[in-house]
């Protein structure tokens, strides 16, 4: 049987849980808006005449670096322990994409 100090601890746990749930919950909504808004801010910076395509460019992959970020860290829960291999494959993969895309570059226009 289940005594009251149990019941008391299971509770405790239970309602742990439900606040780090519905703040997780809070960070995943805030990103959802924030990702929302980087896209409305890239297309309109795409649908502005007076912006050049040298500003374009970069500013719209600026937004999708930051998009990514978001992405990784709150729908993939890469800010959680327990993820560090895979964050640490996913970041080797990354460099090893940044020094190719490097590469490529400077052999072509060096």
């Amino acid at each position: 049987m289940v005594d009251k100090k149990s019941r008391g601890h299971i509770s405790g746990d239970l309602e742990y849980k439900k606040k780090k749930h519905a703040q997780e919950m809070k960070y995943q909504v805030m990103s959802f808006g924030l990702m929302i808004g980087l896209t409305l801010v890239a297309f309109l910076t795409v649908a502005t005449d007076g912006i050049g395509s040298w500003f374009t460019i970069p500013f719209i992959i600026l937004l999708a670096a930051i998009q990514v970020i978001f992405q990784l860290y709150y729908f993939m829960h890469m800010n959680q322990k327990g993820h560090e291999a895979p964050a640490l494959f996913l970041y080797s993969g990354m460099f090893v994409a940044f020094i190719t895309v490097l590469a490529f570059v400077t052999i072509i226009w060096w």
